[in-house]
């Protein structure tokens, strides 16, 4: 896990350091979010045909493949901050966006099947520390760099060139991660993560799951759930000096840590039937993203009024300033508690890989939504909250429909490759045919 860590504090961990800087360290978010749109458009390909991937190169291969692209993004960043050139931004973002979605694919199905049932939820908040610890770093150095600068505009350019060497040393780290078969758990069995049917018929098989009831019933929660990236990032981009956005980066990405572990060992805690761990964690997350949501939409319809720019030494800086804290932090939980959603949702380890693909197609997609969307100066603003919150509302009785009968069959009887039981998901999907 730890090599995964590092593949992805390499990758996406660096890519969102930048953009938590707020529009990838812009002065306006409008060029970026256009740009991060046209990523997550092009992921939503690339997810799909990831699996069918993985039956030539393997799991290892995809996740090597999947990390290429990173480092011409940032370079399309750091000719924009200096020069002012865009067409390399857009690029960068295309390949970015054709090698991502892979990456998505695979250290997702990895990071759930490589450890033992009992262990996952603290190895994926062990994981998902390393994206985390891309933002953190970003923003210490970006904090120590800008920390004189209390008026709004982009950050320095020399930090791009500190992202731009992590990022291209992606691929080296990805050698060094064991393939499926070398994997030695703790409970002696094997790993096989891998596709053995045919392109069509994997292409075929994952098809036939985005259309299955139970999916069709989480795409709104996953929505709610990244749509937020967009926006909160946004938000520290329109509303606050370079300094502050620094910060923002840097101590958002502690909270989110912290919060996610939390969760994990939550989640992992045995002694605790899986109906509780995920009911609890279900109205937990719901309850919370609510009071924040609502939070926020007090703060931009404000803030459409007064066109203010808050440093840490303004009034009024730490309500505007909590909410994108409290955001980030929300967004962390939700991420990590997908995971835990297809994991009960597959049933094989051929599964797995579909799911992963799945969601992370289905994240790429809505985010593609939110960034194509922020780019918008109406939604920059407040628009974009205003969205978020309905999406959450939207949500939360259909994602319950498929939720509540998590553990609700079977108490903690999981297959060989730790998924859910059979039996629970037909109920499930009884349970809607019903409705």
């Amino acid at each position: 896990m730890t090599i995964l860590g590092l593949c992805n504090l390499a990758a996406p961990g660096i890519w969102g350091a930048m953009n938590s800087l707020g529009a990838g360290g812009a002065a306006r978010p409008n060029l970026v979010n256009a740009a991060n749109a046209l990523t997550f458009c092009l992921m939503v390909v690339s997810c799909y045909f990831s699996s069918a991937l993985v039956h030539y190169i393997g799991i290892k291969g995809a996740l090597i493949f999947g990390t290429v692209g990173y480092a011409p993004y940032a370079a399309g960043l750091y000719t924009n901050n200096r020069f002012g050139n865009e067409w390399f931004v857009l690029l960068g973002a295309a390949l970015c966006g054709i090698s991502a979605g892979v990456f998505w694919m695979a250290e997702a199905a990895i990071a759930i099947a490589y450890p033992e049932p009992w262990n996952r939820g603290k190895a994926l908040g062990y994981w998902l520390t390393y994206r985390l610890s891309g933002q953190i770093i970003g923003g210490a150095i970006n904090l120590g760099l800008n920390a004189d600068r209390n008026e709004a505009g982009k950050v320095s350019y020399t930090v791009f060139l500190v992202f731009i060497a992590m990022q291209a040393a992606g691929p080296f780290v990805g050698l060094l991660l064991n393939k499926p078969e070398d994997v030695e758990r703790r409970d002696g069995k094997k790993v096989e993560l891998k596709i053995e049917q045919g392109v069509w018929e994997e292409l075929k098989q994952t098809a036939k799951l985005f259309v299955g009831r139970r999916w069709v019933l989480v795409l709104l929660f996953v929505g709610q759930a990244v749509f937020a990236e967009a926006v909160f990032f946004t938000y520290l981009a329109m509303w606050f000096s370079v300094r502050a956005r620094a910060l923002g980066s840097f101590v958002s990405g502690i909270v989110a840590v912290i919060s996610g572990n939390v969760l994990g060992l939550w989640l992992d805690r045995t002694s605790v039937s899986l109906k509780v761990r995920a009911r609890g964690a279900f109205w937990t997350l719901v309850t919370l993203q609510g009071a924040w949501w609502t939070w926020a939409t007090v703060m931009v319809t404000r803030f459409r009024e007064t066109k203010p720019t808050y440093d840490w030494e303004s009034d009024g800086f730490g309500a505007a300033f909590a909410v994108f804290v409290f955001l980030t932090l929300g967004f962390q939980l939700n991420y990590l508690f997908l995971y835990f959603v297809i994991h009960n949702l597959a049933e094989d380890e051929a599964e797995v890989i579909r799911y992963s693909a799945l969601l992370r197609g289905t994240e790429s997609a809505w985010q593609a939504l939110s960034y194509g969307l922020e780019s918008l100066t109406v939604f920059a603003e407040a628009g974009g909250v205003y969205m978020n919150f309905g999406l959450w509302g939207l949500s939360i009785v259909p994602a319950w429909l498929v939720l509540r009968h998590f553990g609700a069959f079977k108490e903690e009887q999981e297959t060989e490759s730790g998924t859910a039981s059979a039996r629970g998901s037909d109920v499930a999907d009884n349970d809607v045919k019903a409705l």
